[in-house]
């Protein structure tokens, strides 16, 4: 792959073949560049601009500073971060950290009811720890998205008009337009909410078990939003699990060891939140498999319906 090796060539002498390890929003590839084991990340055209992919490297740069568990961005020849490629898009290098995501690719986790209570309690005092670390260092020169009521429940949501996801049924999206109406009134009369920068997909995916502890990828999507938003994303593919009530009680315990944890009832919220714009982030990138849109789809119906009902009788 000539294209990959001119693009590592920016950063150093490549040692081997890339591999490739993923295509999500990035394509990423496995490389040694002078010595060193790298994520080359190729970045989506279209998804994020250059200063917002400039402004996520120097945010984990930073909190790689505070001993924050992620991935450090590599500078390439040019002293810089980021550099513009002939594929269309944008190409940036960070530090490639060895372990294996929790959960082993699998949505549910394995092992005893109390490894995994254990594991979400590191898992909620990792999260704790990244917005501890992000309220210490600096902010304010950063250009990323948001994560709030306008663009999570708003007529035009970042990922998409989840209503119209095209395996709903018209009783289903008018259940979702409801608790859409409903979740975006209750979020804004909220007189203190904690916010700030946050990752927003901290999925089992992202969340790597290294030798030295839990660490975090893919800051791709991070934002200014509600911080108890990270936490219902790091429970929303446990929704179906019979420990799900667990898991929320020890990601909220090992929060709660670093900084004051958000209550119980707004990280359902977030939960079930997510489980709405996933059901239009899949309309778009699985076109064409009406099966996983529905899966999608299913969560988001039966989330929505258990807080209606919740909230109606609260």
């Amino acid at each position: 792959m000539p294209e990959i090796d001119d693009i590592a060539a920016l950063w150093g002498q490549l040692d081997g073949a890339p591999e490739f390890v993923a295509a999500r929003e990035n394509s990423v590839y496995h490389c040694r560049i002078d010595g060193q084991s790298v994520a080359l990340r190729l970045h989506r055209p279209g998804y994020q601009s250059y200063a917002a992919i400039q402004s996520e490297l120097r945010w984990c740069a930073r909190l790689a500073d505070l001993g924050f568990p992620c991935p450090r961005p590599v500078v390439s020849d040019d002293g810089s971060y980021l550099r513009s490629v002939h594929l269309g898009g944008h190409a940036s290098v960070v530090s490639w950290l060895d372990g294996a995501a929790i959960g082993a690719g699998d949505t549910r986790l394995q092992g005893s009811e109390a490894e995994q209570a254990a594991l979400y309690h590191a898992v909620g005092a990792l999260l704790a720890a990244l917005h501890q670390a992000t309220d210490v260092i600096q902010t304010e020169d950063l250009q990323r998205g948001s994560w709030d009521a306008d663009t999570l429940l708003g007529e035009a949501p970042i990922w998409g008009r989840f209503w119209e996801n095209p395996t709903l049924t018209r009783a289903e999206a008018d259940l979702l337009l409801r608790t859409k109406a409903r979740a975006y009134d209750l979020l804004v009369r909220q007189e203190t909410i904690d916010a700030g920068l946050i990752h927003a997909d901290p999925l089992q995916e992202n969340i790597l078990a290294t030798p030295a502890g839990l660490a975090l990828i893919d800051f791709d999507d991070g934002g200014f939003g509600y911080r108890a938003y990270d936490l219902g994303v790091a429970l929303s593919q446990h929704w179906d699990t019979p420990n799900a009530d667990m898991l929320r009680r020890a990601l909220l315990d090992g929060y709660a060891t670093l900084r004051p944890a958000p209550a119980e009832d707004l990280v359902i919220l977030f939960t079930m939140v997510r489980a709405l714009a996933s059901c239009g982030w899949c309309v778009d990138r699985c076109a064409g498999d009406s099966a996983v849109q529905r899966q999608y789809a299913q969560r988001a119906v039966t989330l929505a319906d258990q807080w209606m009902a919740q909230t109606t009788t609260a």
